[in-house]
């Protein structure tokens, strides 16, 4: 879908990280922020755009359909963000649980680790 503005904000395969190697080279580049819920490991790449791993663990959230909505949030805002995020890699990864949080507060905390991002 692209916004009145001409922004694209649709998310394509493209915008996705697929591959176990793909993962590892996030996390082995050992770059994280820790928000109240998530840690975001990031990665400079060398495309033209970010793009998006989400790594929720059944020890934080043990029903699926937590563990879905979580998710689901992540690329939902990651989508709507994209356009203004730098060129990395990133793998939102969930490291408290979310059983009392809102959605509104874990939107807050996505947001916040996107803004803090640094923009080299």
């Amino acid at each position: 879908m692209i916004d009145p503005a001409g922004a694209d904000e649709r998310f394509l395969g493209a915008h996705r990280l697929h591959k176990t190697d793909e993962f590892s080279s996030v996390f082995a580049f050992r770059r994280a922020l820790r928000g109240q819920y998530f840690m975001l490991h990031y990665r400079p790449n060398a495309l033209t755009t970010a793009r998006l791993g989400v790594v929720v663990a059944k020890k934080l959230a043990k029903r699926a359909n937590v563990r879905n909505l979580v998710k689901r949030i992540a690329r939902e805002l990651f989508r709507r963000q994209r356009c203004g995020l730098p060129a990395h890699d990133l793998i939102v990864r969930l490291h408290a649980p979310v059983v009392k949080a809102t959605r509104a507060d874990i939107n807050r905390d996505l947001l916040q680790l996107f803004g803090r991002l640094p923009r080299t």
